[in-house]
């Protein structure tokens, strides 16, 4: 999982420093949605997993300062060896998907950038086909009419 997230922030980054040319942001939002709520899944997973390791080893811990023995002092060591990586894989996760949802914001104000330049050329092309349409059919051009 550590591999995944880090290649897809690493992916998401490239994108966002050298968009292709013909890169759809509405598509790569919707995609990236997606794997957010993949990412979020995990981590309530392994938060879930984290806290219960977390509880187990106080627990024992608590025990251990009750009735010392070595078999209690050993559980608790093999449940720190466990709840170490667990905290640090949690922490992975946290962060890379507060990096998704700052990633998430950038392509969403892109898209809405590629609407907004997608709108004005239509209509760019829409007003010039009107003007061609006034000129072959009467002579004048829309600036033309415009101007009496």
């Amino acid at each position: 999982m550590k591999k995944r997230i880090l290649a897809y922030l690493a992916k998401i980054d490239q994108l966002l420093k050298h968009p292709p040319i013909a890169v759809n942001y509405e598509d790569e939002v919707k995609k990236h949605l997606v794997q957010i709520g993949f990412f979020m899944h995990e981590r309530l997973i392994h938060l879930i997993v984290t806290v219960l390791f977390a509880i187990l080893s106080v627990g024992v811990a608590l025990y251990c300062v009750a009735d010392p023995g070595i078999p209690m002092f050993l559980l608790f060591g093999a449940l720190l060896v466990l709840l170490v990586p667990y905290i640090m894989h949690y922490y992975l996760l946290e962060n890379g998907v507060q990096k998704m949802y700052e990633q998430y914001d950038e392509l969403l104000a892109r898209s809405e950038d590629q609407k907004k330049e997608a709108t004005f050329r239509e209509t760019f092309r829409e007003d010039a086909a009107f003007g061609e349409n006034v000129k072959s059919k009467e002579g004048v051009t829309f600036d033309d009419e415009m101007r009496k």
